[in-house]
């Protein structure tokens, strides 16, 4: 599988992978999203502190990606070389399961899209839904098992379906722009949320973090840059200017509808907010742009929920049975466990009270401890000055662009509070087992040192985690 993609990728080529990975279900849920959580004022706030953090990180890949290209198997590459093996499974079990928990995001986001003309998909989460996306989910497995790869012109129409309809929707709503609106809801004048500032900020964090999900992009295929600087230039330049596109999409709807009316949309609420301001057309337009993208989306996540567990396989952090591949180069063991995954995730969506929102932050929650790792050891390198031999000056910039990276991801999870840290834990205590069987395969003891104290938090987290659901003190 890895040895047929290109060898030669231009900044360009790495620029569009982080605008693409990117850009996917979240941005098209914003307006509901953010409406429902604060104004205008918090969430310019919520923009700046993403913005800012983001920012960090990706100037953390960029350091990292020039100070240690040996390290391009993926970002658990970074994890595994700062803090250990066992830091290095998780960072990799972690990353999987947000690309398969995305995934699930984006059948949810289909079929409530769909729910608009067939109301027996309800919001994605309906048994006809399930039903359905588990049809479609079989399908792309099966296609991918025969040697499917991403095509140029299925990218090329991709990207256009994701791209129109994002700026045809901020073209039309600029036009539409009423101040006198816009300054009645900058101060939340009729709260759909009686909370203060702070924490009607806090409630937006995770959505911003899964709209930032695949800045790491560039990253992850970095063995395959022509020049090992455009790494860092890609991811600078594909989130300054998805960033630009989320504002934007987040702040204009303030503008033409009251808070209150775009809080009550059904998702995809940007589809809603066109329909709203144009007419059936607007909707439909939307949907069938989403629809097209989301789908292109999950076929690229599909295929980098099973490069995260080839890579990982052939770097020694997985099971081995995951690097075997089938006659036609896929490695078709990580295909089955990914999808039998989302599968169960997909079904686990019939018990949830709103499945979208679920999945958005649960994959933001557990996205951060790979970021967190990644921040750590862009911190860790600059206080120890490893690398620093060469362009020694640039040491107090990297500490200090490390530093807030770390304190941001450590500040998000923190935010996205106890409730997901808790239901992480359930997901990230089982995957130990294939640590278990890792350190079997290579003759060598499970956990040494440090790594008993991080998985006994992982396990205690897991133990209160299933309790807590158990007992209804956490509802999904």
């Amino acid at each position: 599988m890895t040895s047929e993609k290109p060898r030669s990728l231009s900044l360009a080529a790495l620029a569009s992978m982080v605008v693409g990975s990117m850009i996917g279900a979240g941005i098209f849920s914003l307006p509901r999203t953010f409406a429902h959580a604060t104004g205008p004022v918090g969430a310019v706030i919520a923009w700046c502190i993403a913005g800012a953090g983001m920012y960090t990180l990706a100037r953390v890949f960029q350091a990292l990606a020039e100070r240690k290209p040996e390290l391009d198997a993926g970002i658990f590459a970074y994890a595994k070389a700062g803090f250990g093996d066992y830091a290095g499974f998780l960072s990799a079990f972690g990353y999987w399961l947000v690309a398969c928990i995305a995934d699930v995001s984006y059948w949810v986001l289909i079929k409530s899209t769909l729910g608009a003309f067939f109301p027996f998909f309800g919001n994605g989460d309906t048994v006809p839904a399930v039903l359905v996306s588990s049809l479609g989910l079989w399908l792309f497995h099966f296609t991918i098992l025969r040697g499917i790869r991403e095509a140029a012109i299925i990218n090329t129409v991709v990207t256009v379906a994701k791209v129109v309809p994002i700026l045809v929707f901020i073209v039309i709503l600029i036009s539409a722009f009423n101040a006198d609106l816009f300054a009645a809801n900058l101060w939340d004048a009729e709260p759909v949320s009686p909370v203060g500032l702070f924490q009607q900020i806090r409630a937006t964090m995770l959505i911003t973090v899964f709209v930032f999900i695949g800045i790491e992009g560039a990253s992850v295929y970095s063995r395959y840059a022509q020049k090992r600087s455009d790494v860092g230039t890609a991811t600078i330049l594909g989130f300054v200017g998805v960033l630009c596109l989320l504002v934007l999409v987040t702040l204009l709807p303030y503008a033409a509808l009251a808070r209150t009316e775009v809080a009550a949309m059904r998702q995809p609420s940007m589809a809603s907010v066109l329909e709203a301001l144009v007419g059936p057309w607007g909707g439909i337009f939307v949907s069938i742009g989403l629809i097209v993208s989301v789908l292109g989306a999950y076929l690229a996540w599909s295929l980098i929920c099973v490069e995260v567990l080839f890579a990982a396989a052939k770097s020694g952090d997985m099971p081995k049975i995951f690097a075997n591949e089938n006659r036609h180069k896929v490695p078709a063991a990580a295909l089955w466990l990914t999808n039998i995954v989302i599968q169960l995730f997909v079904i686990s969506t019939l018990f949830s009270e709103d499945a979208f929102a679920l999945m958005v932050k649960l994959s933001s929650a557990m996205i951060l401890v790979p970021y967190l790792l990644v921040a750590a050891y862009g911190l860790l390198l600059a206080l120890r000055r490893e690398t620093y031999d060469t362009r020694p000056q640039e040491r107090s910039r990297d500490l200090i662009v490390a530093g807030i990276a770390t304190l941001y991801a450590a500040f998000m999870i923190y935010a996205g509070g106890l409730k997901f840290l808790l239901l992480s834990s359930i997901l990230y205590a089982p995957g130990t087992l294939l640590f278990v069987q890792v350190r079997r395969e290579q003759n060598k003891p499970v956990l040494v040192g440090a790594e008993w104290i991080v998985f006994a938090a992982a396990a205690a987290g897991c133990l209160v985690g299933i309790y807590s659901v158990a007992t209804g003190q956490i509802a999904i």
